[in-house]
């Protein structure tokens, strides 16, 4: 009976959604297909989402502005360099599907020491999804050619390394062929967009030309020239000319055609080619639109998308050469300049101040001592002048040397006369010309010793002056004392 219940009561609810579905308003059909619609589409948008795990893998010389490049794509003004291999990304934003990513930046030190880290930054599985960049700095040209050489000898001994299977590596390098050979130029269609191919011409891809894509590595390259405001420098301090510049131009652009590489020329500094550099990185990680040209016409903004250059291209900057051939070595004409030498001062450390003072002390204590009074020149000096003149001197400088208020100073005058005889000796009498007299030289030596013993009874003479005055001036003061008393 239970049995029998349940099956008729089963029965009837089946019975009851059927009318139901039968009975149903065709507004409510048109809101479940709506409902349908939208989920449709949102997971439409789920499966186009912005794929994950892009790499570029940047590689260069020290100093050559590698992690500050990464850095300005990214956003950061302030940042820290490391060592080894650095980590940065930055964001991919796409405005159609409203979604967001980010590319993974993995910058490789300089020093050759680190380049088995590349692994950990390319491992097998992802090399399909990763770019190669490599900088050159402009600062320095003399080393642009050895550095691209050097750097992707290394990124090529590391693709070998991986152990790739033939099959993938024949389906990447074919992948960029195919890229290179269908480049369209933009500004060709409407809006600026590449012209489309018809299906006829899709199908015929021109060959490539000689020297073109010879060094295939797999993966897409581009090469960014930094410090291109560093160009003016060049100018003025190594006299670089237009003809050097477009020399170092063609063979960077040479080399990028043979990897299949795009060139920038970008600037920090003046924040030049940053975003198209950004752009052209999307472009070719993600497939995002590209719409800019080719720009060869500034030396410092210089921008060959991959796909675009051949040797024709490359030879219009030959036209411009004069005092260089294109056949020239990089090397001999773009020469290293001399280093000069920085000659580092010694540097004086200054000793303690009492262990000066105490030297200062020692170096007085062996001079000797200083008499007062008016040094004495002992220094002979050969007769000048007439001796009527040397007379009246010697007179006006007794005169000069005379006591005054009765008070004399028997060592003054002795200083003075000895002074003055060491001066004049040699000098003859009044008016002889030639400053002697009519005698020989042996007579105008005594004569001079004559002039000696005049000297010093004259001294006497002043002496007992001075002695006589003394007295009388004591015999008169007892006589005026006693006329007062």
């Amino acid at each position: 009976m239970a049995t029998s219940g349940r099956s008729a009561l089963l029965s009837s609810t089946s019975t009851g959604s059927k009318n139901t579905l039968e009975n149903s308003n065709p507004e409510e059909d048109d809101g479940q297909n709506l409902w349908s619609t939208i989920l449709s589409e949102v997971s439409t948008h789920s499966r186009s989402k912005l794929p994950s795990g892009k790499n570029v893998l940047v590689m260069g010389e020290v100093g050559s502005g590698k992690t500050t490049l990464v850095a300005k794509l990214q956003g950061v003004e302030e940042y820290m360099k490391g060592r080894g291999l650095e980590y940065l990304y930055f964001s991919v934003h796409d405005d159609d599907i409203d979604d967001q990513t980010r590319c993974n930046a993995w910058v490789l030190d300089g020093d050759l020491y680190h380049k088995g880290l590349q692994g950990v930054a390319v491992p097998v599985d992802a090399i399909s999804n990763t770019l190669l960049l490599l900088t050159v700095d402009m600062s320095r040209p003399w080393n642009a050619l050895d550095s691209l050489q050097k750097w992707a000898a290394v990124a090529r001994e590391h693709i070998d390394k991986l152990r790739v299977p033939p099959e993938t590596l024949r389906e990447l390098e074919h992948r960029l062929v195919k890229q290179f050979q269908e480049y369209t130029e933009p500004g060709s269609g409407e809006d600026g967009t590449p012209q489309r191919r018809a299906e006829d011409e899709e199908s015929v891809l021109l060959p490539l030309g000689d020297n073109t894509l010879t060094h295939n590595l797999g993966i897409p390259m581009v090469v960014v020239c930094t410090k291109c405001d560093a160009i003016s420098t060049l100018e003025k301090e190594h006299d670089y000319r237009d003809e050097h510049l477009d020399f170092i131009q063609s063979h960077i652009r040479h080399f990028c055609l043979q990897y299949g590489a795009s060139l920038v020329y970008t600037s920090v500094k003046e924040m030049k080619n940053l975003d198209v550099l950004y752009k052209y990185l999307v472009h070719r990680l993600y497939g995002f639109p590209f719409h800019c040209p080719a720009q060869v016409v500034e030396r410092d903004a210089v921008f060959i998308p991959s796909g675009w250059d051949n040797e024709k291209k490359i030879a219009i900057l030959h036209e411009n050469f004069q005092t260089v051939k294109a056949d020239d070595g990089f090397e001999d004409v773009i020469v290293k300049p001399p280093v000069r030498k920085i000659v580092h001062e010694k540097e004086i450390q200054a000793e303690d101040d009492q262990v000066f003072l105490v030297k200062l002390q020692s170096l007085l204590a062996k001079q000797p001592a200083v008499t007062a009074g008016r040094p004495v020149d002992t220094t002979t000096r050969p007769p000048t002048g007439s001796p009527r003149t040397s007379n009246r001197s010697a007179a006006a400088n007794v005169a000069n040397a005379m006591p005054q208020s009765g008070q004399t100073s028997e060592g003054v005058l002795a200083n003075f006369f000895n002074s003055l005889l060491t001066k004049k000796a040699g000098t003859g009498g009044p008016g002889t010309p030639g400053g002697g007299n009519n005698t020989p030289g042996t007579v105008r030596k005594s004569g001079s010793k004559l002039g000696l013993s005049d000297v010093q009874a004259e001294l006497d003479r002043i002496s007992n002056r001075e002695t006589d005055s003394d007295l009388s001036n004591a015999n008169e003061t007892p006589a005026t004392d006693g006329q007062d008393t």
